[in-house]
């Protein structure tokens, strides 16, 4: 019970009008040793709930300090969370408000994609609690919106994505930036041997806590693979959606933003309303699309790995690879986006013959094996197939059985003035630029 690891009752409060009465594994091990004030390296599987193992214990922490006093100086910046993506960014933050909604503590979030000016009110009025990509970050210290020097608690969320995407640089300005005496917590689905590295950098003796073993997917995710050629992917993707009825979504999953985009485009084309998100869409586009999902309005949501952490969708009961990720580990994240908090999931692979070397990478890291089923083609996916390989035709690229006007099968004569050009004595027929420049300009060619 969450009653018996020593959380202030306006904090169980909240979480109890979440609909939550027993702490999840990560959260039973890693709150009693945050609350405790120790370093902290918590491996836990996505959708265990990390995300309150950490937000949970730093209110209580930081409740000595609550205030409701309307000074900005009453609210230093104490507790910073960095996350690799906005997406996690937004959804650690709107965490944090849920289960402080009883507890004089401010909190807000900073990213990048939007106007920085937008994001100054909230930093100059003060909060206790920020949740920052680096980046944004450090475009305020800059731009001198915010202070770190009280920072207690720093909080890594996502810290082997934040290696992968290249933050090591911003991470190590950022802890300059930071008082030496503070708590410091890392927090990942998966951990390397270079994330191991960072917290033996970041921390100072910590405690590390594994809540599954490491690189597992979600045991309440029905996991299936179906070899289809690339070709048919689409129709087969859409007849899948079709088959499960309406108002039943699904989240796809493409290598590229290229990718992603067109896909959408294509389902759209096929009667499901869809629509994608990847890094080259602006964050208020990509707010926009994720929230339609939400809402019910569009049934597929095609997005690259930029979604694959961070994306916290209520029952989600679908997550389709349309294409294998390149990096195996991103799979274990992708179908983590369904199955969360103890619901049941189902996450799908298309594979082609060329992605199956992806899909032993993916069975290496999970230690299992997926039966190879091929996938069925209805005859509507291959007139769904046929139709778009016919478009070229209905553009015009290709026709066929067009009449030919009679003057263009006439052999060429030429004009007068052009015959009149080439019978002159310094006309010289081996030079054909001359030739033409004088046939152009309708002059005697010079030597």
């Amino acid at each position: 019970m969450f009653s018996s690891l020593n959380l202030d009752p306006q904090i169980l409060r909240a979480i109890e009008e979440e609909g939550y009465t027993e702490p999840t594994p990560v959260q039973a091990q890693a709150i009693p040793h945050v609350l405790a004030g120790r370093d902290l390296m918590a491996m836990a599987q996505t959708g265990t709930g990390k995300t309150a193992a950490f937000t949970l214990p730093l209110l209580q922490r930081l409740l000595p300090h609550a205030s409701t006093s309307a000074s900005p100086a009453r609210h230093p910046v104490r507790a910073l969370i960095l996350a690799p993506t906005r997406e996690l960014a937004i959804q650690v933050e709107e965490s944090v408000e849920t289960y402080s909604r009883h507890v004089p503590l401010r909190s807000t979030v900073v990213f990048g994609g939007i106007d920085i000016k937008t994001q100054k009110p909230a930093l100059m009025k003060g909060v206790e609690i920020l949740v920052a990509t680096p980046g944004r970050l450090l475009d305020h210290v800059e731009s001198k919106n915010l202070m770190l020097n009280q920072v207690q608690v720093l909080i890594l969320d996502e810290a082997d994505r934040m290696l992968d995407m290249g933050f090591m640089p911003d991470l190590k300005r950022i802890l300059t930036l930071l008082p030496k005496q503070r708590q410091t917590l890392l927090f990942s689905a998966t951990f390397s041997d270079d994330i191991k590295k960072l917290a033996h950098d970041f921390l100072v003796n910590p405690i590390t806590v594994e809540a599954e073993r490491r690189n597992t997917a979600a045991a309440n995710v029905i996991q299936s693979v179906l070899m289809v050629d690339q070709d048919n992917k689409l129709g087969v993707l859409a007849d899948l959606l079709r088959s499960r009825g309406l108002g039943s979504q699904a989240l796809v999953f493409t290598r590229t933003k290229l990718a992603a985009a067109r896909l959408a485009r294509k389902l759209d084309r096929e009667g499901i309303p869809s629509d994608a998100i990847h890094g080259d869409k602006t964050q208020l586009e990509r707010i926009k699309a994720l929230d339609a999902f939400k809402e019910g309005k569009i049934t597929a949501l095609v997005a690259t790995d930029v979604a694959a952490r961070g994306l916290d969708i209520d029952q989600l009961p679908l997550v389709v690879n349309y294409e294998l990720p390149t990096n195996a580990e991103d799979y274990v994240h992708r179908i983590g986006r369904t199955g969360r908090a103890g619901a049941s999931g189902e996450a799908i692979s298309l594979v082609g013959g060329e992605e199956e070397r992806r899909l032993v990478e993916i069975e290496k890291l999970l230690k299992r094996s997926f039966p190879r089923e091929r996938a069925a083609v209805s005859h509507s996916s291959r007139a769904s197939s046929s139709h778009r390989a016919a478009k070229p035709a209905a553009h015009g690229y290709v026709k066929k059985n067009v009449p030919v006007d009679d003057w263009f099968l006439k052999p060429y004569e030429p004009s007068p003035a052009a015959a009149k050009i080439a019978e002159q004595p310094s006309f010289n027929p081996d030079k054909p630029k001359k030739q033409i420049a004088a046939l152009l300009c309708r002059s005697p060619a010079k030597n």
